[in-house]
């Protein structure tokens, strides 16, 4: 059967459904609520440990709820957590891979069963609304299933080579070892169940460090996948300080490779560290300070709601999020009455209800840095809308703020070209077309990018010059964000990831590997 994207909403929509869809979502969040407040252990080997050092979880939506303890590993919980998978691997990566296929299709099952849960228990820790939430849940099993595929598709990466009289050739891609799988907040569930079947699938073990924000659900993913019988020591989960824990990964010898998605920064002390300690492969994906151009042709009702979508969902807090547009000076005016419109339609609201677009964003460092920002924005440019924070009713008990656009910055102005990861849209009119790719390329980062024109011309040179690894053309969805698995790789170029090879694309998993050549002489 070909591989086919989950996509649960638009399957309720095209069923005329969507009243079942909602009641699902709202019947989750009652059950996922009268869950706070539990303890999550620490897993290692298949064992659950525990400790007297717990980290409290609250949730963004509203600082008074408290959604669990959970149990904060150390040093010494990292260092068995590496035994476990150095011993285990051994057994594992002999495993023939259709009986690994077969595990992560039954472990694909379990989380299509328990995708309402699983997206209620996301809104509540990461602030997503319902729909960013059962949609980060679907690209968590969307991918277990292409990853699936791919592995029998290539024969689990045997190839037959070219044969002479006296000798059979053959090429084998083995796995490398134990990973270390280091998680970020905002696809708790996607992106953390990406890295670590792509590690797995392939016949590597893994130690997943889950991001200090999000450790609820990694560990309601990690225990699917152990009771759904993943071995002892195959997959194991230390949540903890990122600094110790990290520490231990790097200086460890045995940890054969480091999968990381977060900030550039951290991602460069990664690399730069762990080649003190041993040569090994790093996937990481660094983030990006995407742009998108409207030229003078462009539908301009189209862009303003792309742009929005891709500027404001999640408040921002995606890697792929629009940051800044060029937009050609005839139409500037037009297409930001257009967009300025939209925005403000833009509902901020709790994310478990049913018309929330944006949510909170994630923590008290996000919310200042928003304010930070924000009052950049206003001494350096032109605020069209937005710039505070929510404050009114129970807003107040959560880290909710609005959806921001600024005009006028200099050209060199810092928020023109840091990675901000709030809602805060940078505007900047251009004259010739040539100069809106150079100012678009001008960014270090270089992971997606967006284009709204009419000319063919215009959309050739963009595709043909545009540094970023993924890249949408007149997309009324998304002008930046939205890549499907399967459909669209992601991964960026330049200081937005490390391999230049996407996720959910057909070159991802031989990251995982290595190749040895086999020759048997007759």
């Amino acid at each position: 059967m070909a591989f086919k994207n989950e996509d649960t909403l638009q399957t309720f929509l095209d069923a005329n459904q969507e009243y079942r869809f909602h009641k699902l979502y709202d019947n989750a969040i009652n059950q996922v609520s009268s869950e706070f407040g539990k303890t999550y252990p620490i897993l290692i080997d298949g064992k659950r440990i525990s400790t007297s050092q717990t980290m409290i979880r609250s949730s963004p939506t509203d600082r008074r709820l408290t959604l669990g303890y959970i149990v904060k590993g150390n040093s010494a919980h990292a260092k068995k957590a590496i035994q476990a998978a150095s011993i285990a691997f051994e057994k594992w990566s002999m495993m023939d891979y259709r009986k690994r296929v077969k595990l992560f299709r039954k472990i694909g099952a379990i989380m299509k069963r328990r995708k309402f849960e699983l997206a209620a228990w996301l809104t509540f820790e990461n602030g997503k609304n319902r729909y960013e939430s059962i949609a980060d849940i679907d690209e968590a099993i969307d991918f277990i299933m292409f990853y699936s595929d791919e592995m029998q598709k290539n024969n689990g990466f045997v190839t037959r080579k070219g044969s002479s009289k006296n000798e059979q050739n053959t090429s084998i891609m083995k796995p490398y070892g134990v990973w270390a799988v280091i998680a970020p907040f905002n696809f708790p569930a996607a992106i953390l169940v990406g890295m670590s079947v792509g590690a797995l699938i392939t016949g590597n073990t893994v130690v997943i460090k889950p991001a200090s924000d999000t450790p609820i659900i990694g560990y309601k993913i990690v225990q699917i996948m152990i009771e759904a019988g993943i071995p002892n020591g195959v997959i194991n989960f230390v949540p903890g300080s990122g600094a110790e824990i990290g520490k231990i990964i790097i200086e460890s010898k045995d940890v054969a490779g480091i999968v990381f998605t977060g900030s550039r920064e951290v991602g460069y002390m990664l690399m730069s560290e762990s080649s003190k300690t041993k040569a090994r492969p790093i996937i990481a994906e660094l983030g990006g300070k995407n742009a998108t151009i409207v030229t003078d042709t462009a539908n301009l009702d189209i862009a303003a709601e792309g742009i929005a979508k891709a500027a404001f969902s999640f408040s921002g807090q995606k890697c792929s999020a629009c940051s800044r547009v060029y937009v050609q000076k005839n139409v500037k005016s037009e297409f930001l009455s257009k967009l300025v419109e939209k925005t403000k339609k833009l509902i901020v609201e709790n994310p478990k209800e049913r018309d929330s677009f944006l949510g909170p964003v994630i923590n008290l460092n996000a919310y200042n840095n928003f304010k930070k920002f924000s009052k950049l924005a206003l001494n350096d440019g032109n605020i069209l809308t937005g710039g505070s924070v929510i404050k009114n009713k129970y807003f107040k008990h959560g880290y909710y703020v609005q959806p921001t656009i600024v005009e006028g910055l200099p050209t060199d102005n810092s928020l023109l070209k840091k990675e901000l990861f709030v809602p805060i849209l940078c505007i900047t009119e251009y004259d010739k077309f040539d100069n809106a790719i150079k100012m678009t390329n001008q960014s270090e980062y270089g992971l997606t990018s967006g284009i709204y024109s009419k000319k063919k011309r215009e959309i050739l040179k963009f595709l043909q010059d545009i540094e970023a690894g993924v890249v949408y053309v007149n997309r009324k969805k998304s002008s930046t964000t939205g890549a499907m698995v399967g459909r669209q790789s992601f991964g960026g170029w330049k200081d937005s990831g490390t391999t230049g090879k996407g996720t959910g694309g057909r070159y991802y998993l031989t990251q995982f590997m290595r190749e040895q050549s086999q020759t048997i002489a007759n």
